[in-house]
């Protein structure tokens, strides 16, 4: 395998843990350098311990001063789990596996949140209109992918903390009879309706699974072939499934606005996001997302935009790491 290049002026490692892939790459000071990024296969190895030991043994010996991952798990004390990968990681190990003198584990929701402010503005897509920012004001990262979670961004000057959270596993909001009853449908199979079991790629299956069982003629899809219908023909059970979606996913997204009051922008990352981020107007995610009553006036402050870059992720592992150092 052909080493991948070592800049001299690099001093970081960051990764960025999901479910079924690991990407980690080198940072220099606060900035990404994606010619050293390299994807990993989770099921090939036994841990992250050992993707992590197979990078840095690419590359012979290096100084790395600092480590971050983002992992897709709740973080306590330094120490996280993934929530769909038996993989556990502490800052112990972490240290151990590259070397550094210094680490951190995020949950990767956190490491987007440190990532504002530093990705590109082509990879941002304003999908709805807000009033201009004052500085500093708190923002908030809602992630829409293989499960779903939000993490609030408070700013003081050159500090910032993101917050952690598990809000998917919150109760999923209804608003009339047919959600009603896809909440009984979910809570029949799962036991409890929470928000990740409809606004994820898992989820957007079981939305369609419920119409069919609703229309009388129960069949499945992948979320893959679903949103492949609505780009292909506009499929009419694929259509009915993303609209619940899309209208569920500003309700939620309106709710978490409500409360964090984030001024400084709402921000959707994940490729399910990004997959829905086209039928927003169609469906109605607006009307949905600013839908509060009397405070329906009152939510038109807040703009909404789209991550759309792979690696904002391991951008924020490496912005939050240099705002560390500079703060020691």
């Amino acid at each position: 395998m052909t080493a991948l290049p070592h800049p001299d002026h690099a001093d970081a490692l960051v990764a960025d843990i999901g479910g079924t892939n690991t990407r980690v790459g080198l940072a220099a000071g606060p900035t990404l350098l994606p010619e050293t990024i390299r994807r990993f296969r989770n099921a090939e190895y036994p841990g992250l311990e050992h993707v992590l030991r197979a990078y840095v043994g690419e590359h012979g010996a290096f100084a790395c001063k600092a480590a971050s991952v983002a992992i897709a798990g709740p973080v306590r004390d330094g120490r996280g789990t993934l929530t769909n990968l038996d993989w556990t990681i502490d800052r112990e190990t972490l240290a151990a596996a590259t070397g550094a003198d210094f680490t951190a584990v995020l949950n990767d929701l956190q490491a987007q949140g440190h990532a504002l402010g530093r990705i590109a503005a082509e990879n941002l897509h304003q999908v709805v209109e807000g009033a201009e920012p004052a500085p500093n004001a708190s923002q908030l990262v809602i992630g829409v992918g293989t499960g779903f979670n939000v993490a609030p961004v408070h700013n003081a000057g050159e500090a910032r903390l993101v917050a952690p959270s598990e809000a998917g596993h919150g109760n999923l909001p209804i608003s009339n009879e047919a959600e009603l009853r896809l909440c009984r449908y979910i809570e029949k199979a799962h036991g409890f309706a929470a928000v990740e079991e409809v606004l994820s790629g898992r989820g957007l299956e079981r939305v369609y699974a419920w119409l069919g069982e609703e229309a009388g003629d129960p069949r499945s899809a992948s979320a893959a072939e679903i949103m492949d219908r609505m780009g292909k023909d506009g499929h009419p059970r694929s259509a009915e499934t993303v609209a619940i979606f899309v209208r569920m996913l500003g309700r939620v997204a309106g709710n978490q606005a409500l409360d964090h009051l984030p001024f400084g922008g709402v921000f959707l990352a994940g490729g399910v996001a990004r997959a829905m981020a086209p039928y927003f107007g169609r469906f109605g995610f607006i009307e949905a997302f600013r839908d509060k009553g009397r405070f329906t006036e009152f939510m038109g402050q807040f703009g909404v935009w789209v991550i759309e870059d792979d690696y904002a992720a391991l951008i924020g592992s490496a912005a939050h790491l240099d705002r560390l150092a500079r703060a020691v």
